[in-house]
């Protein structure tokens, strides 16, 4: 089913628990799909806690089958809105270090 070096590749697969969150699935729908043969996982474990790591392409694929295509162009819109925001924010608070530390620079030059 997945492509040769697809379980390799960076950014290809995603934990169980980030698909939850990301996807907004529960544990028993990517075990639905587990158990259907629509998805491939491999098991580890960190610091004891176990998970299974699941391949991006296939879980979009098995959302958009069994959810339909709108909810999924629906969540990945959502996360990409909520990464952007996030970006947003952190450039704000350093625009307004550089600004906090360029008026600090003025006052110093001016003595």
């Amino acid at each position: 089913m997945a492509e040769y070096g697809e379980w390799n590749r960076k950014g290809a697969t995603l934990s169980d628990v980030t698909a939850e969150a990301e996807y907004g699935v529960s544990r028993a729908f990517i075990t639905q799909g587990i158990q259907a043969g629509k998805l491939e996982y491999r098991d580890g474990a960190i610091w004891g806690n176990p998970y299974r790591r699941l391949l991006h392409s296939q879980l979009e694929a098995y959302i958009s089958e069994v959810l339909g295509e709108a909810y999924l162009v629906r969540v990945k819109s959502a996360a990409e809105l909520r990464k952007i925001n996030k970006e947003i924010s952190g450039l704000k608070r350093k625009l307004r270090a550089l600004e906090n530390r360029k008026v600090e620079l003025d006052a110093s030059l001016k003595l």
